[in-house]
């Protein structure tokens, strides 16, 4: 009777181990992690459209650990005068609360914002004379904002004081 309790008593703890790393690797982040982060927060439409698609499919990036999560533009319009900025706020938001996450802010911030400003002009490019010069201002201000002010970490570290 003891050695039939004996065994399968042994199997488990001798399995126990393995279960426990299987269980640590699947959680932790792949180590592509910083590439990828890199890749869908920088200045060109190319790393734009590849994080609106990642965006749109967030549960093929689970695994990642990132944070989606966004308050747009903070205590400014998300689409000011109509300008639809919405978009442009929630991938700078990624950026920073992602990077603070990493312990990277400070190192990526001014790339960051440069990449925000880059998204808004490219929204105002599909507006011409008046209403382009007005997009294009407004793109201006929000851009200062978080150069200037888009260091405080409210919101679970990520929202920008006004953008």
């Amino acid at each position: 009777m003891r050695r039939r309790l004996a065994l399968p008593l042994a199997a488990a703890v001798l399995s126990l181990p393995t279960a426990l790393l299987t269980a640590t690797q699947a959680t932790a982040a792949p180590a592509d992690k910083p590439q990828v982060l890199s890749s869908w927060t920088q200045e060109s439409a190319a790393s734009y459209n590849s994080w609106v698609a990642a965006r749109g499919s967030q549960g093929s990036w689970t695994s990642y650990g990132f944070d989606w999560s966004t308050d747009y533009c903070s205590s400014s319009p998300d689409n000011p005068f109509g300008f639809p900025f919405q978009t442009s706020c929630a991938r700078h938001d990624f950026g920073y609360r992602n990077y603070k996450a990493a312990g990277q802010f400070e190192a990526n911030k001014a790339r960051l914002d440069s990449a925000f400003y880059a998204d808004l002009k490219r929204v105002c490019a599909a507006y011409s004379g008046a209403q382009k010069a007005s997009c294009d201002g407004t793109a201006w201000t929000y851009y200062h904002a978080v150069d200037i002010f888009g260091v405080d970490g409210q919101k679970g570290g990520g929202a920008k004081s006004a953008a």
